[in-house]
């Protein structure tokens, strides 16, 4: 018997998957499947959208429809992806969503698979709780990842538990909007729950999952994340887990509702454009074109410490105390395969600033 855990959006939930297996079942950790997209931000993939098994080799097969990431698999180029570093540096199982054949083949692989492995239990997590999102918020960025596991859950002859982490965590639905859906606390995270992902946290840059694991070791503030800049509170209720209806939630989420019988991820895109005014992978298409444009910029102290010291003192003069390394990375105009090496940079030249794996914004110059 073993347990499967959904990660609705990829990413950093595929993490918090990991951190919640190691909250709720303690000693048992690492049996868990855990069923996550390969959809990595622009700063990992290049490639606009999620990949699909055709974009790696050294895949095993687990089902006729579901394939495992094991530590030798490696996307191929140009894309890129987290998954097989996880699979390498985690316990778990590591399965691959493909959203390619819509509802209807996340469906069947939901299904192939909980026939194969009889878990004992399945839980749908999402980090941040925008899969709760109705569609027409103003905020919402990226909904579509979300409504489409959330809608191949809903068709799933099987018990599913959905769990929100880090209510308001992904800037896109406010805490207060998603307070009245939430069901009862499941956990509230400790700092010993973020330890046996703590050296992934070091380079994964999922934003969401890393306030998280942040706030569960009682960092409280206000954190800038996204090319955006968007403003996230660091608060006691951050680190929390609750259990939410799935039902509720299917009727909430016009976009899960709308794309139960896709058979193509075209066709998702299409009622996503229709029901939220846009689809995601449209905005990283246009953004991967402007990223090409972009000249490199060197990246040494003596460049990038006085950006840094004119970012700080922006975000200071907006109540800002922490931010990411994604969001410094794309604020100073690095690429993302600068990004690692602006990390390092940083910690070495201000080791009092880095809260892992946040950094800090002094109060004062």
């Amino acid at each position: 018997m073993t347990r499967l855990i959904v990660a609705a959006g990829g990413g950093g939930d595929a993490v918090a998957a990991a951190m919640l297996d190691a909250a709720l079942y303690g000693d048992d950790n690492g049996r868990a499947v855990i069923l996550t997209y390969a959809w990595d931000r622009l700063l990992i993939d290049p490639v606009p959208g999620p990949r699909g098994p055709e974009n790696f080799t050294g895949l095993e097969p687990l089902t006729p429809a579901v394939w495992k990431v094991p530590a030798q698999a490696r996307p191929i180029a140009p894309a890129g992806s987290t998954l097989p570093r996880l699979a390498a540096e985690l316990p778990h199982t590591f399965a691959l969503i493909d959203p390619g054949h819509g509802v209807e083949g996340v469906t069947r692989q939901l299904e192939e698979l909980i026939s194969h492995l009889e878990p004992e239990s399945i839980d749908l997590l999402d980090v941040g709780g925008d899969l709760l999102a109705r569609g027409d918020e103003p905020t919402l960025r990226s909904p579509l990842a979300d409504a489409l596991t959330l809608a191949a859950c809903g068709q799933v002859n099987a018990p599913i538990r959905l769990l929100i982490a880090g209510p308001g965590l992904d800037g896109e639905l406010p805490a207060d909007d998603l307070r009245g859906v939430l069901g009862p606390l499941a956990h509230t995270l400790t700092a010993r729950d973020v330890e046996p992902v703590g050296s992934v946290l070091e380079w994964h840059p999922s934003e969401a999952t890393g306030m998280l694991a942040a706030m569960a070791r009682g960092v409280r503030g206000t954190c800038e994340v996204r090319d955006a800049g968007l403003p996230i509170p660091l608060t006691d209720e951050g680190p929390t887990i609750h259990e939410v209806d799935l039902d509720e939630a299917l009727s909430r989420n016009q976009l899960a509702r709308a794309i139960m019988t896709t058979a193509t991820l075209d066709e998702v895109e299409a009622l996503s454009r229709e029901v939220c005014g846009f689809s995601e992978i449209d905005y990283e298409r246009n953004k991967a074109l402007w990223l090409k444009e972009q000249p490199a910029v060197k990246l040494d102290a003596e460049a990038v410490l006085p950006r840094l010291d004119q970012f700080e003192a922006d975000a200071r003069s907006r109540g800002i105390t922490h931010t990411t390394f994604r969001r410094l990375t794309e604020a100073l105009s690095l690429s993302g395969t600068q990004r690692e090496a602006l990390r390092q940079l940083l910690i070495n030249s201000r080791p009092e600033q880095y809260t892992a794996p946040l950094w800090r914004i002094p109060a004062e110059a």
